[in-house]
């Protein structure tokens, strides 16, 4: 059994919106609709877990879950003050019989079901895997008074998105060990290597981008409008 947690509980501060950015219109719908609909036809995914900013229960009922009709989310579940903790209570609500489980952005709405299979693939074979895409241009890393200490490599340096896929155990015990080694993650992916255990990298795409910014939302737009035109 697969299970995907979706994390819709940021303030997303970013977007300078009064509203939670996952409840913009992005086209013809809210921008966690168009994640949802992607794991709810992805015939891999059995169970989704739905995390959300407690105190905006009733907007995700009326905008998202009385209108769509999603058959695969099975819980919502409050997300905490940080994303390891959101995360932390998602992992909590996914069924026992769960064995792979991935954890997505909902503001990434451009993912695809073959990333996802990508993901469920690369989990069974190597227990915990990230989407992600090579860099395009040269990456510098600096000192702290912004001198250039040196230039990787670009082959060796990729921009991690999400699904992150795990299995249960990996990702769980990886949790644990956060807890109680006062880690802090900025991804799942850093707590499981945190741990000492080793994340695969599988192909995403360029397109699989995070809505952040109002920049952002204008970007996903255009790939809609594009990719419906062709």
């Amino acid at each position: 059994m697969n299970s995907a947690i979706i994390l819709a509980a940021g303030k997303g501060a970013r977007m300078k919106a009064e509203l939670n950015k996952q409840y913009l219109v992005l086209k013809d719908k809210p921008i966690i609709a168009h994640t949802l609909t992607v794991f709810e036809n992805c015939s891999l995914i059995d169970e989704i877990i739905l995390v959300i900013n407690p105190e905006e229960k009733e907007i995700c009922k009326k905008r998202i879950l009385e209108r769509f009709k999603y058959k695969k989310i099975t819980q919502l579940v409050s997300g905490g003050s940080e994303r390891q903790e959101s995360v932390h209570n998602g992992l909590n609500a996914v069924d026992q019989r769960a064995e792979i489980v991935l954890i997505h952005d909902g503001a990434r709405p451009l993912v695809t079901s073959k990333i996802i299979e990508r993901c469920v693939q690369g989990a069974k074979a190597y227990g915990a895997v990230s989407a992600g895409v090579p860099i395009k241009e040269t990456i510098k890393i600096m000192t702290k008074d912004r001198f250039v200490q040196y230039t990787p490599k670009r082959e060796d340096v990729w921009i991690t998105q999400t699904p992150q896929a795990f299995r249960i155990d990996i990702i769980r015990e990886a949790h644990d060990f956060a807890i109680r080694h006062e880690v802090l993650g900025t991804d799942d992916a850093m707590l499981v290597e945190h741990m000492g255990a080793k994340v695969k990298m599988v192909e995403g795409d360029y397109e699989n981008l995070k809505i952040t910014t109002p920049e952002d939302l204008i970007a996903a737009e255009a790939i809609l409008g594009y990719k419906r035109r062709i």
